[in-house]
């Protein structure tokens, strides 16, 4: 660090050059990524999308769909809302990237009230159908009393992708002014505050240009949007933050470049060291195979370096070249004595009665996560959109009128090693659709032995070697074989995101129809692959975090006892937090709309905030040690440890929980769920766990905190400095 100190002094003016080519360079880029976002991240390969590849290519289904929903007037008859309606519907089934349209309910005897509906397939995939969605948008219906909404998935992607950019900029509108606050606060002048949101800005304009070239390797989500600036503003400023504070204080007593050195050797390295405890985080997201895992753990990973990078080399060149200038424009006078003093007059009361505070700390936190046991975890849909967007009241109006959401199909696909209408190939397949049909959750099944009637393959065989019966046969024949492949679509009696549905297709999956190959698909078929990813693949990850964080710590601190307990502190912080979502918008409290956990959120809120709460155990921790290593008296260390770093640590959650809650007033609810859980897990630890509960457990266990295999820690090879 002291020859890299050296370094970024003596070529500041050469890094600052650096950084503005690269500022320039991705800022380019980062206006073009929102055009290469889309869908929710929801993909993974697996046999649901095989089984969906297999329908689009053998059975002529179409790669996505879009509703088309029409309300008439009440003065406006059920004739003109058909014609209407079907001459609407004629004018997109010119389009080229149309590949038929379906109008079940223009026959008239589906109509519900007011509200008919159109099916448009198409033959491109939801996320490349932007144009032509806007397209089909702009078509006029002829009657004006008449009103046309689109819905579905394609439309639903791309008001996504809208609302993420609405949300991200209402985000920044909030937290960023909040957060200057903040900081002028903490420091007093506005130039010294200034700095950390220029540092915040660049990062997040130069990841997220980074990021753009990602999509040619990888799908890329439109959370991606939210997630990015949500870290990048809330790290960066963070470590620019303890940074300057660190060079002001070194300041005091030395030139401008020895402080700007020192700064770059103690708290440059405890900025590096808490990356990586982030990195590592979001990189145990990486063994989940699902795109937006994938997505949220690269654009992460990829935000925490340029945050360190930024950190280490620009923010140090703009400090060397402002020096004693950082503390102009003064409009607070701060008083860092009086507030060491309150906060060592604060540890002072907690350590006299360690055993009361630990017990009040466990009670606050075990009451928090009671709520956690009825946690109900859902992917995300049109749900999760706001409430004044088309695409979700027309889905609604369309889920309650035109279907039963009581039911869910599901697809098998029968596959022959050579013709499907042989007679080995009958013979296993018709007792294995007759064994679907007995099954309790099937209400009904739609394929070529049901269609007509037969009861063994044998029989099918014969029936459809009968010439005299070829025409009545031919037209199931078309429907439900193509080559090689048999098509059967089963009906179940529930819902298609219940733990039946899964159970049902996560079973017949595992069956063996004889010498067929078998591939199942269906929602149902969607959600048991994604929530098994999750369940199978999560642990893995955790255990890579917990591992890893131990490690380090361990190494770091020379301690048995203090990583242990910082890793248990956190999980106990985060389980409260995951309780407390649960009761917030499970249980609809404070204006919160109703809703369900989405699926990514614990595994998101712990890959970030097990990181981000390392940091301040670190800070904290490392001025403790050192001044332990002094002393070699744990509470002395502890209450001054306290006493020095807890208005910095302090003001540092506050902007992190300032810019991460944020997004708690933005539109799409997983994004507000996550800014809310980010912003409670740090309130948690800021206050449950630092303020009370870290120094009742430095004093309960004494000196037993620096053991380390019965050797006694040395300032020589423990020294880690703020």
């Amino acid at each position: 660090m002291e020859k890299l100190s050296t370094i970024l002094y003596r070529y500041r003016k050469l890094f600052l050059a650096m950084w503005l080519v690269l500022i320039v360079t991705f800022g380019y880029f980062a206006l073009k990524l929102p055009s290469v976002l889309g869908g929710n991240g929801f993909e993974m390969e697996g046999e649901f999308k095989q089984t969906q590849q297999l329908l689009v290519d053998e059975f002529d289904v179409s790669e996505s769909q879009a509703i088309v929903l029409f309300e008439k007037k009440d003065d406006v008859s059920y004739e003109e809302l058909i014609k209407s309606a079907s001459n609407y519907l004629e004018k997109i089934n010119t389009k080229d990237y149309v590949l038929k349209i379906d109008a079940p309910s223009l026959d008239s005897s589906t109509i519900d009230g007011n509200f008919a509906y159109g099916i448009i397939h198409f033959n491109k995939a939801a996320v490349d159908l932007d144009n032509e969605i806007n397209e089909l948008q702009d078509i006029p219906i002829e009657n004006d009393e008449i009103r046309v909404k689109l819905t579905g998935e394609p439309v639903i992607v791309q008001d996504m992708n809208t609302a993420s950019q609405k949300d991200l900029a209402k985000a920044e509108a909030i937290g960023i002014p909040v957060a200057l606050i903040v900081l002028l606060l903490a420091f007093g002048g506005v130039i010294a505050a200034g700095i950390p949101l220029i540092i915040g800005i660049v990062t997040v304009i130069t990841t997220m240009g980074i990021v753009y070239f990602f999509h040619h390797v990888t799908p890329l989500s439109i959370f991606i949007l939210n997630v990015v600036p949500m870290i990048g503003l809330a790290l960066s400023i963070d470590f620019a933050l303890l940074f300057i504070n660190r060079f002001k204080e070194e300041l005091v007593h030395n030139s401008v470049e020895n402080a700007v050195k020192k700064t770059i050797q103690t708290a440059g390295r405890s900025v590096i060291f808490s990356g990586f405890c982030v990195f590592i985080g979001l990189a145990g997201m990486l063994f989940i195979q699902v795109d937006i895992f994938q997505n949220v753990a690269l654009g992460g990973m990829a935000v925490v370096f340029v945050a360190v990078l930024s950190a280490v080399t620009l923010l140090p060149a703009i400090l060397a070249m402002l020096g004693e200038k950082v503390n102009r424009l003064r409009i607070l006078r701060t008083n860092d004595q009086s507030g060491q003093s309150k906060w060592r007059s604060f540890a002072h009361f907690v350590m006299k009665r360690p055993v009361i505070m630990t017990l009040v700390s466990l009670v606050i936190l075990l009451t928090a996560l009671l709520p956690i046991k009825d946690m109900q975890l859902e992917i995300p849909s049109s749900e999760a959109l706001p409430d004044n967007y088309d695409s979700k009241k027309a889905l609604e109006v369309y889920n309650e009128r035109f279907t039963d959401e009581t039911t869910t199909d599901v697809f098998f696909v029968l596959k022959s090693n050579g013709d499907m209408l042989a007679q080995g190939s009958l013979n296993d397949a018709v007792p294995f659709i007759h064994q679907i049909e007995d099954d309790n959750l099937v209400s009904k099944v739609d394929s070529l032995p049901t269609a007509l009637k037969v009861d063994s393959g044998k029989e099918l065989s014969q029936l459809l070697n009968n010439q005299q019966l070829e025409t009545q046969t031919k037209p199931a024949v078309e429907s439900f074989v193509n080559n090689d492949y048999m098509l059967v679509k089963v009906t179940l009696d529930t819902k298609q995101s219940s733990n039946e549905a899964k159970e049902f297709v996560k079973t017949w999956a595992a069956k063996t129809p004889g010498d067929l190959e078998l591939y199942v698909g269906g929602y149902p078929k969607f959600e048991q692959e994604i929530f098994d990813e999750i369940y199978e693949k999560a642990p893995y990850g955790l255990l890579l975090v917990l591992v890893s964080t131990y490690l380090i710590l361990m190494i770091a601190f020379r301690s048995v006892l203090i990583p242990l307990k910082a890793i248990i502190m956190n999980i106990l912080s985060l389980t409260a937090t995951f309780g407390l979502l649960v009761w917030l918008f499970q249980g609809g409290h404070f204006g919160l709309t109703e809703s369900n956990i989405a699926l990514v959120l614990p595994v998101f809120v712990f890959g970030l905030v097990f990181g981000l709460s390392m940091d301040y155990e670190v800070f904290l921790i490392s001025r403790i040690h050192e001044v332990y290593e002094q002393t070699g008296d744990n509470n002395l260390a502890t209450v001054e440890g306290l006493a020095s770093t807890s208005k910095i640590i302090t003001s540092a959650a506050l902007i992190m929980i300032v810019i991460t809650g944020a997004f708690a007033f933005t539109g799409i609810t997983p994004v507000k769920q996550m800014g809310v859980g980010i912003a409670l897990a740090i309130f948690i630890d800021a206050t449950v766990v630092r303020m009370l509960l870290v120094p009742s457990l430095m004093k309960l266990l004494g000196n037993a905190n620096w053991w380390f295999f019965g050797k006694k820690t040395t300032k020589a090879n423990t020294q880690l400095n703020k």
